[in-house]
C-alpha cells in the first residue's frame, strides 16, 4: 500500500496590494549605475526597498552608518546581530561623497545600534551630518537615530548639528515591544521623542509596523502616545518577514485600514501621516521637511 504524501503548510501568499513593479526610468538607471560603479552603500539597495525607484527619482536616498552588524537582536530586523567592526572614522566623508556623486537632494541617515561604544556612535553620527553639510550644502537631512539608551548627552550631539528632521521609530505597539524589540523599551523611545521636541527640534518623526498581531485599539493608543510627546510626522507600513528565523506576519493590513489610520492620525493633529502597505520610514521623506 502506497504511503500518502505528507501535506506541508505553505506561507500565506502576499495580497495583490503588496506586489510592486520593478523600478524603471532614466533617473533610476543613472543612479543604479553610480551605486554599482562606486560601490556606494545605501539601505535602498541592500534592503531591497520597494520604493527605491520612486524615491531615487525624487532625489531621496537612505544611507546606513556605523557598519552592518548590530548589537541588538530585534525579531523583525534583517540586519546581522553580533560583534560590530571597529568604527571607521573616515565614514562621514565617504557618506558625504556618496551623496555628492548621486546628487541627492534629501538624504536619510540611519545606523545600527552600537551599544558597545561609550558614546553609542553619536560622535560619528554628528560628524557625518557635518561632513554632508560641508560637501552638500543644499542637501536636506533626516537622521533616523537609535535610542542611544536614552542618554541625553548622546542625543544632544544630534540636536546640535540641526538636521531638518530627527526621527526615532517606535516600530510596534507597547504590548509587543518586548517581543519585537528585545533590548528596547517603549517608554524610553517615547522619552527620546519627548526630549527632542523639548529641546526645540522643529520636526520629529516616528514609525510603526503593522501586521505583527497588534489590535486597532493598540495602534490608536500608540498614535495618541506619540502625539502626547509632540510628534510631528508618523509613518505606518506593513511588516514583512525578512526570513524564516524572524517573527511571522500575523496579518496583512488592507489599504482601507491604512487609509483609516491616516485619517485618524491627521485628526489627532500630526502634521504629516504616511500610511500604506509599502510605506517605510523614509518613504516620501523629502516631503516631510515642507
Amino acid at each position: 500500500m502506497e504511503t500518502p504524501a505528507l501535506e506541508t503548510s505553505k506561507p500565506t501568499p502576499k495580497p495583490k496590494w503588496l506586489r510592486v513593479k520593478l523600478p524603471t526610468g532614466k533617473k533610476y538607471t543613472e543612479l543604479r549605475g553610480l551605486v554599482e560603479k562606486y560601490n556606494l552603500n545605501t539601505i535602498c539597495t541592500s534592503g531591497s526597498c520597494p520604493n527605491m525607484g520612486e524615491c531615487w527619482t525624487d532625489g531621496t536616498a537612505t544611507f546606513m552608518i556605523l557598519g552592518n552588524i548590530c548589537t541588538r537582536s530585534c525579531g523583525f530586523c534583517g540586519v546581522k546581530t553580533g560583534r560590530p567592526e571597529t568604527v571607521d572614522w573616515d565614514e562621514p566623508e565617504k557618506v558625504a561623497h556618496s551623496i555628492k556623486i548621486m546628487n541627492i537632494k534629501h538624504a536619510v541617515i540611519t545606523s545600527v545600534d552600537r551599544d558597545d561604544l561609550k558614546d553609542m556612535g553619536s560622535i560619528i553620527w554628528a560628524e557625518t551630518v557635518k561632513a554632508i553639510r560641508r560637501m552638500n550644502p543644499k542637501t536636506t537631512l533626516e537622521t533616523l537615530i537609535p535610542d542611544f539608551q536614552g542618554v541625553t548627552r548622546n542625543i544632544d550631539r544630534i540636536i546640535d548639528v540641526a538636521p531638518e528632521v530627527v526621527s526615532h521609530n517606535m516600530e510596534t505597539v507597547k504590548r509587543l515591544t518586548r517581543e519585537v524589540r528585545i533590548q528596547a523599551k517603549y517608554e524610553r523611545s517615547l522619552e527620546v521623542l519627548r526630549y527632542l521636541k523639548s529641546q526645540g527640534v522643529a520636526r520629529t518623526k516616528s514609525g510603526i509596523m503593522l501586521g505583527l498581531g497588534e489590535s486597532e485599539s493598540e495602534v490608536m493608543e500608540t498614535l495618541q502616545d506619540l502625539r502626547s510627546v509632540g510628534l510631528d510626522i508618523v509613518t505606518l507600513g506593513q511588516y514583512l518577514q525578512p526570513s524564516k528565523k524572524h517573527l511571522p506576519v500575523k496579518e496583512f493590513i488592507t489599504p482601507d485600514q491604512f487609509k483609516k489610520y491616516e485619517t485618524i492620525g491627521l485628526e489627532m493633529g500630526f502634521r504629516h501621516v504616511e500610511s500604506g502597505a509599502l510605506v517605510r520610514s523614509s518613504y516620501h521623506a523629502h516631503k516631510h521637511i515642507q
